[in-house]
């Protein structure tokens, strides 16, 4: 029967009558195919534990397919029903005494994959014993039944030393032995809080030894536990790395990254420049290799160049070329590459890099376009001497009218101005010629500040605006914020042309959005404008950072420790393990007198301080009479919080409307932690007055009512006036912190009233 034929649903009846049919099955022919029939029906999630007398029954049978078949029904549905592991237990206990090699390793093995505790406890002997057994078989699969076992129940692994028998596996003469103990012991260790593997240099040199004769997998067993031997001089980092730079050539992808892994790291303990870059030339040809595997292997491979090239410079510096797309790249190996490019490009081989860019600038992928014109100009940014070819470049993509490459390439071109600043204003007049092919948000803010920057040297600056103001409201706050800015440069530059402008932007952009950035710039830009157009023009006009290339580039310290992890996940994602995996412990390089200077860093971060816990703080109930909050905080709040300034006047024709806050309200008062009157503020009320004396200039006492008069509003348009209204809004009719007792001027109950924000903040 083939085994397509297996995979239908059969009745239990059937399956059960076929399993205790007692007629002569000669070689258990018959059993095999019912058990097959039992495994796929359990595949396709049909519920055979019905049949488990029955199936239990043929483990008796001294035939090794029968044998894995029950096996792994019992794993299948021992967890959901363990009370069929004991009818089996006599079964298994028997299997792993069996003469057979195969029948006792896989005995154990299967009872370690059942998390049953009396299966757990059953296996600590048999274990034992296999873990001394005469085959190697048994004990390389013993070894890997140890770390199974631990994380079921660790308790019993270190109760019955287990620890010590897997460490004596390390000497065994049979290489697989010893990769698969040292899987064990890995896998034991990251998941043990107190158990951690150190190798010496003796075993290490055991461990490379034994590297000849395992299998592929084995050998990446062993190169991983390499990363857990540090090196005491810089000599034994040397002669390691030499000693495992053969595994470079290994056909297994998984080798050839893991030994890459292992070098970068042993390169931290190294003392000889030259050596380091003689392993550096040694990786560029096998990561050149890896390139010719299948897209997967493929992009696993350039996520870790893009990391190994940002720590050490010299791998792969002569051979940007390689990494040149071809047509039929997926997208997602063309991104990668694309990166890599533009991290190997110097003053050599830019001319090379920037006519490979502009191809890529007429592919299809509307992505890969955007990345392409994208790195054109990041390479102006980076390489000053190729400036001017990356602009001819970028000017000559701009002609050709493409929507989505116009858009790239003047985002682009922003960075540029900022980075060259009065060097490429010649080119703004091709840039106005494309606003209509705007109309993505970075491409809208990019085109906007190239016309606010420079609004005095673009004659019509104020229509371009105009234009873009026409839909304001409509547009993202971060082409709103654009605009903001825009207007206010033009207003600044060319008052005239810019005094209709400004003042629809400002009323805009603080009454009729809810975005609290853009209104706050709003009302910052409004205050300066009416009361110091020289602090304005200093401010906005401010010099800015010089845009670098150096804020691409990752932390030293970061990339030792994602190398540290490189042909994982965390490679792919550039992030550590334990940012994205729970329970993944994050790795650092281990303190040596080998160990560089510049790699330090990484071993300190591991000393860091774990995170500040906040301060419990007592309840008022807690508190003595006489004891205040203010007396918990005496020596952390070092200063009073900064004054309000006080609100200029006279700037704008002032408002003749009724004020609705004309009733006197009542005076603030002080409480203490127990809620009498005089303990809270203690001598911060000076702070508190002050703050008053700044909202309410006109107020006469420390302690007088907050009642503006009409003749102190300003105007509805005022952002100062707008401010102080919110600000009686919630502090005087009903909803202050001052108020008190029941009705509509208070909290209406009588517990001590909320701190004020002054205290709130040392509070936090």
């Amino acid at each position: 029967m083939s085994d397509s034929k297996l995979f239908q649903r059969s009745k239990l009846q059937e399956l059960r009558a076929e399993l205790q049919v007692d007629k002569k099955d000669k070689n258990f022919t018959r059993r095999k195919t019912v058990l097959k029939k039992v495994v796929a029906s359990m595949t396709m999630g049909q519920d055979m534990s019905p049949l488990h007398p029955d199936v239990i029954a043929c483990l008796s049978i001294q035939v090794l397919e029968i044998k894995k078949m029950v096996y792994l029904y019992l794993i299948n549905y021992a967890r959901v029903k363990p009370g069929m592991v004991e009818q089996a237990m006599g079964g298994l206990l028997s299997d792993a005494n069996d003469k057979n090699a195969l029948i006792r390793a896989l005995a154990i093995r299967t009872m370690s994959y059942i998390a049953v505790p009396e299966v757990l406890n059953a296996l600590v002997e048999p274990l034992r014993h296999c873990l001394k057994d005469r085959d190697p078989y048994v004990r390389k699969t013993a070894a890997i039944c140890v770390a199974k076992l631990y994380v079921h129940d660790r308790r019993i692994v270190e109760k019955h030393n287990f620890l010590t028998l897997l460490r004596d596996l390390l000497g065994d003469a049979n290489p697989t032995v010893v990769a698969n103990a040292v899987a064990a012991l890995t896998e034991i260790s990251e998941r043990s809080d107190n158990i951690q593997l150190r190798l010496n240099a003796v075993v290490a040199g055991r461990l490379v030894s034994a590297m000849g004769e395992c299998s592929e997998w084995g050998q990446t067993s062993l190169l991983e536990a390499l990363m857990y031997y540090v090196p005491d001089e810089k000599e034994d980092a040397e002669l390691l790395a030499e000693r495992i730079a053969i595994r470079l050539q290994h056909s297994n992808s998984a080798v050839v990254l893991t030994t890459i892994k292992v070098i970068m790291y042993l390169m931290n303990y190294m003392g000889s420049q030259e050596i380091i870059e003689s392993m550096c030339k040694k990786l560029s040809p096998p990561l050149v290799t890896l390139l010719s595997s299948g897209y997967e292997v493929q992009y696993v491979a350039l996520r870790n160049i893009l990391l190994i090239i940002q720590r050490r410079p010299l791998v792969l510096k002569n051979d940007v070329k390689v990494f040149f797309c071809k047509y039929n790249d997926p997208i997602y190996v063309k991104l990668a590459k694309l990166e890599i490019i533009y991290r190997l490009a110097n003053e050599r081989n830019v001319e090379q890099v920037l006519a490979e860019l502009r191809e890529y600038a007429s592919e299809v992928d509307v992505d890969f376009v955007r990345k392409a014109v994208r790195s054109i100009g990041r390479l102006a940014i980076k390489i000053e001497s190729a400036a001017d070819r990356c602009i001819s470049v970028l000017l000559a993509l701009v002609q050709t009218k493409v929507n989505y490459v116009v858009q790239e390439a003047i985002v682009v071109i922003k960075d540029i101005f900022r980075r060259y600043p009065n060097q490429y204003e010649g080119i703004i007049g091709t840039l106005c010629e494309n606003l209509d092919a705007l109309d993505t948000p970075d491409a809208k803010a990019a085109m906007i500040w190239i016309i606010g920057q420079y609004a005095d040297r673009i004659e019509n600056s104020d229509e371009l605006l105009d234009d873009f103001l026409f839909t304001f409201l409509e547009e993202p706050v971060e082409v709103q914020l654009a605009l903001l800015t825009a207007t206010v440069k033009l207003f600044i530059k060319r008052p005239t042309a810019g005094s209709e402008l400004v003042p629809k932007v400002l009323k805009w952009a603080t009454e009729e959005v809810d975005n609290p950035d853009l209104r706050d710039r709003g009302f910052i830009y409004w205050r300066l404008l009416s009361t110091d157009p020289a602090a304005a023009t200093d401010i906005v006009f401010s010099e800015k950072p010089t845009i670098s290339t150096e804020s691409e580039a990752a932390d030293t310290n970061v990339l030792d420790r994602l190398l540290l992890h490189a042909g994982t996940l965390a490679s792919l994602y550039g992030k550590e393990p334990h940012t994205f995996l729970r329970g993944a412990r994050p790795k650092y390089l281990h303190d040596s007198p080998a160990l560089d200077p510049a790699a330090k860093q990484s071993y300190l971060d591991s000393l860091a301080v774990p995170p500040h816990r906040p301060i419990s703080y007592p309840t008022p109930s807690e508190m003595r009479p006489s004891e205040s909050i203010d007396s918990l905080h005496a020596t952390s709040a070092s200063a009073p919080p900064p004054a309000v300034p006080p609100k200029p006047f006279a700037t704008r024709q002032d408002s003749s409307a009724p004020s609705d806050y004309d009733e006197e309200l009542p005076p603030a008062r002080d409480y203490d932690a127990t809620g009498q009157h005089g303990g809270l503020l203690g001598e911060d009320d000076e702070d508190e007055d002050g703050e008053g004396e700044a909202l309410n200039p006109n107020r006469t006492g420390p302690k007088a009512a907050f009642s503006p008069s009409a003749a102190e509003m300003d105007d509805p348009l005022d952002p100062y006036a707008s401010l102080a209204r919110m600000s009686m809004d919630g502090f005087g009719n009903g909803g202050g912190i001052h108020s008190t007792g029941a009705g509509e001027s208070g909290y209406g109950m009588a517990d001590p009233l909320p701190l004020t924000g002054s205290r709130m903040d040392s509070l936090l």
